[in-house]
């Protein structure tokens, strides 16, 4: 199996824990030398919190893990395009590789609203891979909004 897929699996676990807790089905793993080092799913509401997105959920839960909020050398599995308030975070975390699995027509802040990640005054880059397992993520996140309607 091929790593983006193997990671990406491990995000949509995480998109399903969301969906289970009737959030925003939004998964996230942090990778760090080949192991998951970070985990998280949307949480803006349980948590009453609205930075707990799956990416920023998942990217403290690394930097606790290694001890430091700088996760140079990483990869950051998503199962949506993250937003702006994301990609920022990703930035500051020095974040090396974005993978993520379905295009977020609206919001999403790396290819569909904006290249947020490209921005020149930013002074760290990231790797951008999208379409991983696009169908599987895409199906997630319909299922949620089709319950809900």
């Amino acid at each position: 199996m091929d790593t983006h897929d193997r990671f990406m699996r491990a995000a949509l676990e995480e998109a399903r824990r969301g969906f289970a807790a009737g959030e925003v089905p939004v998964g996230a793993v942090v990778v760090l030398d080949g192991e998951i080092a970070g985990r998280g799913y949307n949480q803006p509401i349980g948590s009453r919190d609205p930075t707990a997105h799956a990416e920023v959920v998942a990217l403290r839960a690394a930097a606790q893990v290694i001890g430091n909020y700088r996760l140079v050398g990483s990869t950051l599995y998503v199962t949506i395009e993250p937003c702006l308030m994301c990609v920022g975070a990703m930035v500051h975390a020095r974040v090396a590789t974005l993978v993520f699995g379905a295009p977020e027509p609206k919001a999403g802040a790396v290819v569909s609203s904006c290249h947020a990640h490209e921005l020149p005054s930013l002074n760290h880059r990231i790797e951008v891979v999208g379409g991983v397992l696009e169908d599987d993520c895409r199906a997630v996140i319909q299922e949620f909004f089709r319950t809900r309607r």
